[in-house]
């Protein structure tokens, strides 16, 4: 009962009424008469605070002043983020395809084979597992004898792109030394004599052109459909990396640098797709 009575008292208190009045000070004339109780004047007060929080926080969502506010990054500034994301995203692109580019001219001036970066068959279907197609026995048949006639197609040939293409000779001479893939010998040796300058089998641009311990001075040349032309023991440079050369215009003189080379001759390597060719299919020396 005793508290019934005070919560009873109190919330008597919070209605009693009072009168706020605002009266002239010299002639005491009333202006403002009010009346007030301390409900009234808590629920005015919550309700004022409540809107102005929700204006400060419509202010902020809606409008460009919660970019002064710290902690809030700005619309162009995550803009330019994501701007310069994909602009890290490319350029790293761009630099992994030249380090595998320049890892593979270093490939050619050491006389070992392009790295193959294409996905294999069978990796493919081992990444598959399961999901690879079951094939049939007479699917099988077909397919066999499909191979068997298409075996000996010329244009299925890795280099059959090369047929149609018309080659200089870089040098006149005679052939030391033939193509031998299976020794890792993926060009011809041509002497010739001194002071005999080396020209460009086809126009193109050239890529590498400085000197290596164990080829000497080395010249090698980007063609068009992906062929690439390596002039290895040279005994001086006429051109240089960037240089864009014609079809027999000289790049190079015949020599005798470098560790592997045993007399002055030329070793001349034709690759195509990332392959050595025996360059002797295509051109007479």
């Amino acid at each position: 009962m005793e508290k019934e009575k005070k919560s009873n008292a109190f919330y008597k208190r919070l209605r009693n009424k009072y009168r706020l009045v605002v009266l002239n000070d010299e002639t005491f004339e009333e202006k403002i008469s009010l009346k007030l109780s301390r409900l009234n004047v808590f629920l005015v007060l919550t309700t004022v605070a409540l809107m102005l929080i929700g204006s400060t926080i419509l202010l902020i969502a809606f409008t460009p002043l919660r970019e002064y506010i710290p902690g809030y990054a700005s619309t162009e500034l995550r803009r330019k983020a994501v701007e310069l994301t994909l602009r890290t995203d490319s350029i790293e692109l761009v630099l992994a395809a030249n380090e595998r580019y320049l890892h593979n001219i270093n490939n050619v001036i050491a006389g070992r084979p392009l790295d193959d970066l294409t996905l294999k068959v069978n990796d493919t279907a081992e990444a598959t597992g399961d999901l690879a197609p079951k094939i049939s026995e007479a699917d099988s048949s077909l397919r066999q004898i499909v191979e068997e006639e298409e075996r000996f197609n010329i244009s299925n040939k890795p280099d059959a792109g090369l047929l149609n293409i018309s080659f200089m000779a870089p040098v006149k001479g005679v052939i030391s030394s033939s193509f031998n893939k299976t020794e890792n010998h993926f060009g011809v040796d041509v002497t010739a004599g001194k002071n005999t300058p080396i020209k460009a089998c086809m126009t193109g641009t050239v890529v590498f052109a400085d000197w290596t311990t164990q080829s000497g001075y080395v010249v090698i040349v980007q063609h068009s459909k992906e062929i690439l032309s390596v002039y290895k023991h040279c005994s001086a440079l006429l051109k240089k990396q960037g240089d864009y050369v014609q079809t027999g215009e000289a790049i190079a003189i015949i020599g005798n640098s470098g560790e592997h080379s045993t007399g002055p001759h030329l070793h001349f390597e034709l690759w195509h797709l990332g392959n050595p060719v025996n360059p002797e299919s295509y051109i007479s020396f």
